[in-house]
């Protein structure tokens, strides 16, 4: 896997100035954050390109179209594949009831990324009494209303399952059979089985499966073509690539992107 370079950017806040604080910047190619975690929940978007947030429950990967909920004190960190612009929203614990209990990648549609853009704009000490106030209280309410997307990658603790998901994070396109890949983590391929669906709650095939599409759409975002990541992902042609794409999420890959920036 690429070592990604740890950002530049200055600590977060260690406290929030408002019940909502946003921070907005562009962050860099192959860029990730230092291992940390807050007392406020974080919503976590990218206007533009796709962020992956890491913790020890998975992999949540946010296209444009979605956005990671994080609740307060998970340790995590936020890396990038190409540039991005991060938008992330720190809400105040006592802010967050109705909301997700655990990592949860959320879709964000029109209205709600409008709100979180327009939420951006505004000072870090807003007017809670006046419009700002509204326009934050709205923005709980669309959060709030979000619907679950499955694109989160579940991480195993198992040393030998372990050792497989790695080998499998570092090449999406490895296309060994599970007994194989059993065989080289010192297990039965019967028992990595049992494992990937107890400690994932996945078969390995929908594992593997779920791998390749977030790599998928990490390469996607970084503007390599279509056909190069079908072809570098083990797929036999675009056309099966791109049905498994259209399966999954319900559009092609270009169409699926360019509509998470409207």
């Amino acid at each position: 896997m690429t070592q990604k370079r740890q950002s530049p950017r200055s600590p977060v806040p260690t406290a929030l100035a408002r019940s909502v604080e946003v921070r907005a910047f562009d962050m860099a190619r192959e860029e990730q954050f230092n291992i940390h975690a807050h007392d406020w929940a974080q919503f976590t978007y990218s206007a533009e390109g796709v962020l992956t947030v890491v913790t020890d429950q998975g992999r949540f990967l946010a296209p444009p179209a979605m956005a990671v909920w994080l609740p307060p004190g998970v340790m995590h960190t936020i890396e990038t594949v190409s540039f991005a612009k991060f938008r992330s929203l720190y809400i105040a614990a006592d802010r967050i009831g109705g909301m997700p209990e655990t990592c949860t990648v959320l879709s964000v549609d029109p209205l709600l990324r409008n709100l979180i853009l327009a939420a951006a704009a505004l000072p870090r000490d807003w007017d809670e009494e006046g419009a700002d106030g509204r326009l934050m209280a709205c923005l709980l309410d669309r959060i709030r209303a979000a619907l679950p997307a499955f694109l989160h990658l579940p991480l195993p603790n198992d040393p030998r399952l372990k050792a497989a998901t790695d080998a499998l994070l570092a090449d999406p396109s490895d296309r060994r059979p599970l007994e194989e890949i059993a065989h080289s983590v010192g297990a039965a391929g019967r028992t990595l089985a049992r494992l990937f669906q107890q400690e994932t709650g996945m078969t390995f095939g929908a594992w593997r499966r779920q791998r390749v599409l977030l790599s998928a759409l990490e390469r996607l975002s970084a503007g390599t073509p279509v056909t190069t990541v079908a072809l570098d992902l083990g797929y036999e042609s675009p056309s099966a690539f791109i049905a498994m794409f259209r399966r999954t999420l319900g559009d092609t890959p270009t169409r699926y992107l360019q509509a998470g920036y409207h």
